[in-house]
């Protein structure tokens, strides 16, 4: 199933529609879709540092029935808001192209193919007689449809004729639930969280994305090949930035991203990394957020804030308000960044959020 290109703005508890938040409904009119309320929570709340730069999207009916792609971006540059926001608006349909022109490929070969049956290692029958991909097989097919969709989108920026993305660009995370299958895309320092249950009945945090900081070893040697600088300024000797080779320009803080045309010749790269999960009994529900929250906030202190919120449909909220509480306290004399989270929930428990063992809403 495929999705259509409009969309709505949400409303937001205790304010009006921001326009940071879209929903996407199917394109069969969202008469059998859940509500959005009861699949997943968004926010998005402003910073002090001018207009708000992150942007989220949830789209229902993405890739098949119950199918859903969830995204946060969070731009940065002169232009980073709205970098953010075109690619919030575009990418889901880039990468749904793409996995749909790889499934019309890989028909196309199969029908040219007398040996192929539906019994080969390839695919597999459900309870039903439904025959699906194998999970390793799909995987690899949305990987290289993201990469591909990625480096689209990096491509099309580069078209902007009234956007200069020179040195703006946007962080990607993005995760595609189909069935029992989650499929993760990162790119840049903008995070995702699993919430689950250890056997022996507690919460856990389990981070799914590494944050793509140019101080990590590999992204960082990638960089001084192109010719890259890496280093830290002195009044902020824990935050490595990435600059051109003869100038002092643009100190960006992460090693991927959308955009950051004049980086892409030094190392910065558009290539996300893509990691798949199989949903269990005991997975609870998923987070992205934006590094405004986790600047901040725990891995495990995020799960915990989920957890203890009543209903479903103020769990992010209740993410980013607690992030921007701490920004004050963490960082007085710092500008509060932009904050946004999108809660995932992997189980249908109604309207009320998932619980700890032993807890009551």
């Amino acid at each position: 199933m495929g999705i259509c290109a409009s969309s709505e703005h949400l409303a937001q508890q205790g304010q009006e529609a921001d326009e940071s938040i879209v929903y996407v409904m199917d394109e069969e009119g969202g008469g059998g879709a859940s509500s959005p309320r009861k699949v997943a929570s968004l926010f998005s709340q402003k910073g002090k540092k001018g207009p708000n730069q992150d942007a989220v999207i949830l789209c229902q009916g993405f890739g098949m029935e119950g199918g859903v792609f969830c995204g946060v971006f969070d731009g940065h540059g002169r232009c980073g808001h709205l970098v953010s926001k075109l690619v919030r608006d575009y990418l889901p349909f880039m990468v749904l192209s793409h996995r749909n022109a790889l499934l019309l490929a890989d028909a196309d070969a199969d029908a040219d193919d007398p040996v192929f049956s539906d019994a080969s290692p390839s695919s597999s029958a459900d309870s039903s007689g439904n025959s699906s991909p194998h999970p390793s097989q799909m995987l690899g097919e949305w990987r290289e449809a993201c990469t591909n969709a990625f480096k689209a989108m990096d491509n099309e920026l580069k078209l902007q004729a009234n956007m200069d993305c020179n040195f703006s660009g946007t962080t990607a995370v993005c995760a595609i639930k189909q069935g029992k299958d989650l499929i993760i895309a990162n790119l840049g320092d903008s995070r995702a969280v699993l919430a689950t249950m250890s056997g022996a009945g507690y919460l856990k945090a389990v981070q799914l994305t590494t944050d793509q900081k140019p101080g990590l070893p590999e992204e960082a040697e990638r960089i001084k090949r192109c010719e890259g600088r890496v280093f830290a300024l002195r009044e902020e000797p824990g935050v490595m930035r990435v600059w051109l080779p003869g100038e002092n320009l643009p100190g960006l803080a992460m090693a991927r991203a959308l955009g950051d045309s004049r980086l892409k010749h030094h190392g910065v790269i558009s290539t996300p990394q893509v990691t798949g999960h199989r949903i269990g009994d005991a997975d609870l529900f998923i987070i992205l957020a934006t590094d405004g929250v986790w600047d901040v906030l725990s891995n495990e202190e995020v799960v915990s804030i989920v957890c203890a919120t009543p209903r479903k449909q103020h769990a992010s909220k209740a993410v980013v308000e607690a992030a921007v509480q701490r920004w004050k306290t963490k960082y007085p004399s710092s500008r509060v960044d932009d904050c946004s989270a999108v809660c995932l929930f992997l189980h249908d428990h109604g309207a009320s959020a998932p619980q700890r063992p032993g807890s009551s809403s």
